[in-house]
């Protein structure tokens, strides 16, 4: 699969992941495209199908598994699914493009396995878990218990760490930009 990449960038909830994709996304040297990925959970006012997700019913989800439309999957919580169709990473790499990633911590491993050295997997690590709650915290998006499941989670997560590539500590925005860019940079050369 020599015509294009897989960069994958998975991390903890709060530890700017999202941030720093967008970031790599913005820059047309590096010949980026996202891969959207699908799930059953319910379209929020401001989402685009498409755009920011394939929203697909639970029963929908089920079946496209069975057909085995896709990389990697991953059921959250009961009946809500999100997982990466293969068809995603065909239509990006038609374009002549590498594919971007933004997953969760067990999607981005799988992805990893399936495609060896044409996948580069970066952990976005948060410089502590006590900060990364205060980042949660900051977006006032969610209730408290909400908010611990997702610490809880995070915790889990950062056991994973040394599983992926590269490890990439964001405690400074500027420089974990900067530092990603050079990352996807030499990894595409």
């Amino acid at each position: 699969m020599a015509e294009g990449k897989l960069i994958i960038f998975s991390a903890p909830s709060g530890s700017g992941k999202t941030t720093l994709v967008h970031h790599l996304l913005s820059k047309p040297e590096l010949k980026l495209s996202f891969s959207v990925s699908a799930t059953s959970r319910a379209k929020r006012p401001n989402e685009t199908h498409g755009k920011d997700y394939y929203f697909l019913s639970a029963e929908e989800f089920k079946k496209r598994i069975d057909a085995g439309d896709f990389l990697e999957w991953e059921e959250v919580y009961t009946d809500q699914f999100y997982g990466t169709l293969r068809a995603e990473i065909e239509r990006i790499h038609s374009e002549g493009k590498h594919v971007m990633f933004d997953v969760d911590v067990v999607g981005g491993l799988n992805i990893k396995k399936q495609f060896g050295d044409d996948a580069l997997a970066v952990f976005v690590k948060p410089p502590s878990i006590e900060e990364l709650e205060n980042r949660l915290r900051n977006r006032s998006t969610e209730s408290e218990e909400s908010l611990l499941k997702r610490v809880g989670k995070a915790a889990e997560e950062m056991k994973y760490a040394d599983q992926f590539d590269v490890i990439l500590i964001n405690d400074d925005l500027e420089r974990a930009k900067q530092e990603a860019e050079k990352l996807v940079s030499a990894f595409i050369g």
